[in-house]
Formats: C-alpha cells, sequence, structure tokens
C-alpha cells in the first residue's frame, strides 16, 4: 500500500503544483469577468442611463440560477457522479455562453430596445448572460476546491487553496485596475468585456490540459478514482444535518456578502465620498485583491504548518468589521485613508477563506465534498444575488444627493448595512469555534501531521 501510494502522481510536488497552476489561471480568467463591470458603473450610468437599480439588479443575476433553479447543487452532485473533468469543460463552456451574451447586450449588437420582464431589455439580456456565467463559474470554484483536495490532501492543501484564491483574485485585480483605461483607450465600454470573451477561450483550453494531467493522475494511482468515491443522492441528508457544516455556511455567505457586493460598489464609493477621479478609482479597490495575492498563501501556509483555523477566521470577521465602520463613518475623506483602510480589508480577506475552505474536508467526508461545497456556493449566491440589488435600491431611494450631471451618492447607509454582515459573521465565528472545541474537527489543528 506505501508503495502504491509512492508511484501516485501527486506525491511529485512539480506534478500537483503544476496542477494547481493550470487549474488557478482557469479561475483567474473567470474572476476577471466577475468583476470587470463594477468600475463602469458611472460609464453605465453616463452612457447607457443605467440608475444604480438597473446595476443593482444585473449584478444580482450572478445568483439567479444558482439560487431559484438550484443549478449549483446539481453541479455538486453531477460533480461527484461524474468527477472534475466532465464538470470542469461544462462550467468553462458555461462560461464562455454567457459571457457573450453579455457582451452583446452590453455593445449594443443585439438591438434592444423597450422593457423586458419589467426591466430595461438591454438590462435584462445582460442579467441573463451574467446569470449563466454565475453557473459556470460557481461550478468551476467548486470543481477547483474538489482539484486540489484530489491533489493536496496530506500535502500543503491549505495553501495551495490560498495560492488558487490569490491567482483568482489577480483577475478582480485586473478587473478593477484596467477596465476603465482600457474602456477609454478603445473609446468603448463593452472592450473590456470582449477582452474577458478571449480570456475565458484561453482558460477553457488551460482546463483542457488539466483533463490529460487529471487522467494521468488516476492512470498512475492505478484505480479509477472517481468510481472509487461512490456518491448517493441520499448523503446530501448527511451534509444538511451536520452543524459545523451550517456554520461554515452561514460564515461564507455573511463574510463574502461583506466583501463581493461591496467590490461592486467599491469604484463608485471612490469617486462619490473620496472625490478620486474615475479613471483612477478602481486602483484602490484593486489594492484589495493584490493583498491576497501574499497574504491568502501566506496565512494558509499558517494553517497547514500551525493550525488555529477558527481563530484565524475570528480575527479576520473583527478586521471586516471594523473597515465598514470606518468606510461608513463622516471622517478623513481623503484617497490615501481610503487606500489604508482598503489594505486593512485586504488582510481581512485573505484570513477567512483561506481557513474557511480547507476547514470543510476536516467537517465533511471526500466522496461527498462536491456537493457541500456546491451547498456552501449556493448558500453564498443568495448574498451575492440579494445584496448587491439591496446596496443599488438604497442608493436610489435613500442616497442619491442630485446635482446636474453624474449621480452622487452619500454611501454611509451601505456602509453601515455591510458592517451588519461582518457583525453577523463574527457572532458565526464564535459559534464555529465553540463547535470545534465541542465536536474534536480539529479546525484549531495543523493541516500537515509530523509523522
Amino acid at each position: 500500500m506505501v508503495e502504491k501510494i509512492r508511484q501516485t502522481l501527486r506525491d511529485s510536488k512539480i506534478a500537483r503544483w503544476t496542477a494547481l497552476a493550470v487549474v488557478a489561471f482557469t479561475m483567474l480568467c473567470g474572476y476577471f469577468l466577475t468583476d470587470v463591470m463594477a468600475p463602469l458603473k458611472p460609464m453605465l450610468e453616463e452612457q447607457l442611463l443605467w440608475s444604480s437599480t438597473d446595476y443593482g439588479i444585473f449584478t444580482s443575476a450572478y445568483g439567479w440560477f444558482n439560487v431559484f433553479l438550484l443549478m449549483l447543487i446539481f453541479g455538486g452532485i453531477i460533480l461527484d457522479k461524474i468527477g472534475v473533468r466532465l464538470t470542469g469543460l461544462g462550467a468553462c463552456s458555461l462560461m464562455l455562453i454567457g459571457c457573450a451574451i453579455k457582451y452583446g447586450a452590453v455593445s449594443g449588437y443585439l438591438p434592444l430596445e423597450g422593457e423586458l420582464l419589467g426591466m430595461k431589455a438591454q438590462v435584462a439580456i445582460a442579467a441573463l448572460g451574467y446569470a449563466i456565467f454565475g453557473v459556470g463559474v460557481e461550478i468551476a470554484g467548486i470543481t477547483v476546491s474538489k482539484i486540489i483536495v484530489k491533489w493536496f490532501k496530506g500535502y500543503e492543501m491549505a495553501l495551495a487553496m490560498g495560492l488558487e484564491m490569490a491567482t483568482a483574485r489577480l483577475g478582480t485585480m485586473l478587473a478593477m485596475s484596467v477596465t476603465v483605461p482600457f474602456a477609454n483607450m478603445c473609446n468603448s465600454i463593452s472592450a473590456p468585456i470582449f477582452l474577458c470573451l478571449i480570456m475565458l477561450c484561453i482558460g477553457l483550453i488551460a482546463f483542457i490540459v488539466y483533463t490529460v494531467m487529471d487522467k494521468k493522475l488516476e492512470a498512475s494511482a492505478g484505480n479509477d478514482e472517481e468510481e472509487e468515491e461512490s456518491f448517493h443522492v441520499k448523503d446530501i441528508w448527511l451534509i444538511i444535518a451536520n452543524k459545523g457544516f451550517w456554520l461554515i455556511a452561514l460564515l461564507c455567505v455573511l463574510f463574502y456578502s461583506a466583501v463581493f457586493p461591496f467590490l461592486k460598489y467599491a469604484t463608485d464609493l471612490m469617486v462619490n465620498k473620496y472625490a478620486v477621479d474615475p479613471e483612477l478609482a478602481g486602483i484602490i479597490p484593486s489594492l484589495l485583491p493584490l493583498g491576497t495575492l501574499f497574504l491568502t498563501p501566506f496565512f494558509g501556509n499558517l494553517y497547514d504548518h500551525k493550525g488555529k483555523g477558527a481563530t484565524i477566521m475570528l480575527i479576520g470577521a473583527l478586521m471586516l468589521i471594523g473597515v465598514h465602520v470606518l468606510f461608513a463613518l463622516p471622517l478623513l475623506n481623503y484617497w490615501w485613508f481610503a487606500t489604508i483602510i482598503m489594505i486593512v480589508l485586504g488582510i481581512a480577506f485573505s484570513l477567512v477563506p483561506s481557513a474557511m475552505w480547507p476547514s470543510v474536508p476536516k467537517i465533511i467526508p471526500e466522496k461527498q465534498l462536491g456537493t457541500a461545497y456546491a451547498l456552501i456556493f449556493w448558500v453564498q449566491n443568495w448574498g451575492l444575488m440579494g445584496v448587491p440589488a439591496l446596496i443599488g435600491w438604497v442608493l436610489d431611494r435613500y442616497c442619491k444627493l442630485g446635482g446636474e450631471g453624474q449621480p452622487a451618492y452619500d454611501y454611509t447607509i451601505p456602509m453601515a448595512i455591510f458592517a451588519c454582515f461582518g457583525i453577523l459573521a463574527l457572532l458565526i465565528a464564535l459559534m464555529l469555534k465553540a463547535e470545534d472545541k465541542k465536536k474534536g474537527y480539529g479546525l484549531e489543528l495543523p493541516n500537515i501531521q509530523k509523522k
């Protein structure tokens, strides 16, 4: 048995880190499109006459199919039934299709006039494309999580997850920093979306390369691991009956609801509260994912060797509260202060995910991981769908300052809402730490055990 393990391809550092690099690049391409519209909000209002409510509806579309049609849950079951290769290829294809529809709507290639389902036709079709893309990128996310467990269990799993998240966040950083200059250079608000389309094609090719590596991994193991880890639909009950699972899921939705929807409005916040030039405003929010490039792997490595996963999540939630309170307070409305706060948010954004995702395999058996991650992502998508729409509605209803030209907003109430999510996340993190002490999941123990 020992000899067989030594002959497994995952035992090769070069092989497993190469596999990680390939799938992480695919996720980078996906995350670029996820956030590419955020810096364009002022331009959408000026050139396409979108309101904050329109933008909020469009942004919320990310979770429509995942939440209401249960596509994420079906995706997780499919992942556990047919494996990472076919599931990943299907997810990448959906990302491409969604991006193409979104580009057609925003670019004007699709003739869209009047209203559709009570929305501007252009907003509705762009939202449809984003919803399809959301299914693809979320299923790709759970697929990559299972891939990392498959290659790194017993090795540097938290570090690997941290590096994958950091690489994906690089896509967010690029979206925040280069989108507006690129749109201005091309004199087209849809040009950055076309760039995303090209990147997603490259990402699909990268995942095809991974499928070859995955087949070699199974051949080196001498069996079909996808069939060996059979999943039954009844296993869903075992997952949802697990209190630790629900605490992780709730922490996930609360934490990410205070970060990702915030990023959708962060550039507009820089323009309206801190008087940053619109062309440069995306640079400050881009510091958040930039920080995660280094800190998420650092904290993941810390978890691998020292443990303290529950404590790490607790500290991250505390920092999240402080950040949004500072953004809400009417003081120090200078770009340099906003930069400092954003860097602190980047640290918090590195702490929680670096410990949260590697903790799931300590709570859920490996054969159920795909479905477990899917259920967590499904819960998360309620926040990713509802919070952006809520913030857009609040801005239009309560925060408009009026004035000529570009709309101006007071972001105090939205920032207070984000701070409330942070407070709830802190409470859940405390409950998770108590549950770990009671059940002995090992969240405070290192992932790499000394033999």
